[in-house]
């Protein structure tokens, strides 16, 4: 049974979605300088790197990140890739790959390379997911979704239309993967969100991966 981890690392200087809080791993405790342990001082943003997005990241009063069920980030996922030369993810698409009665999905597209070259930058345009695409998987009864980059949205696109379409119907957002040894086809998705309680409840980081169905 092979297992990939499709989560980035967390590492100084890695690319943060523009307006997040910058991500700083200091120390604050050191062998070297005599302290009994090494302890790290961790300052990030809850949407930085692979990260799972709840529906209170969009609407007032929704569902907390502490709230979302185990059952929806644990089980069968398909993992869809998308050819490298889409600049989104539109509902055609869906049709044509999506497999009925699949729970879950996460795209693969050439948002993964950035991850793979271990590039600083953000790459604004990145593939995205088109509102229509996002409707049909809610009409699909998906629940969950993922993609390779730090938003499943279409940069700066206003009113957040594709988060709204699937946060409201509870379908839980996972962004920030990184799929590039993943082959298309169906996995057992294993996702576990921090357990954040404080703060507004919007989202948390995540170690996610993927396990070969089967013996």
């Amino acid at each position: 049974m092979a297992i990939y981890d499709i989560s980035v690392p967390l590492v100084d200087g890695m690319p943060i979605y523009p307006g997040d809080p910058d991500l700083q791993i200091q120390d604050w405790k050191a062998l070297s300088k005599g302290d009994p342990a090494n302890v790290s001082f961790l300052h990030f943003g809850a949407h930085t790197g692979t990260h799972v997005d709840a529906p209170a990241h969009f609407i007032e009063g929704a569902a907390p990140i502490e709230s979302l069920p185990l059952d929806v980030l644990i089980g069968e996922a398909q993992v869809i890739e998308v050819p490298v030369d889409a600049a989104s993810i539109d509902q055609a698409f869906v049709n044509e790959r999506y497999s009925r009665g699949t729970s879950r999905v996460l795209f693969k597209t050439r948002n993964s390379a950035f991850w793979k070259s271990g590039e600083s930058n953000f790459h604004r345009d990145f593939c995205y997911l088109e509102l229509a695409a996002a409707e049909q998987l809610v009409a699909n009864k998906v629940r969950l979704v993922g993609i390779d980059y730090l938003s499943i949205e279409k940069f700066h696109n206003e009113g957040h239309p594709t988060h709204l379409s699937l946060l409201s119907h509870g379908v839980v957002i996972v962004e920030g993967l990184n799929l590039s040894d993943v082959s298309p086809g169906k996995y057992e998705l294993i996702c576990l969100p921090l357990r954040i309680r404080g703060g507004k409840g919007d989202g948390a980081p995540a170690r996610v991966v993927l396990r070969t169905l089967g013996d």
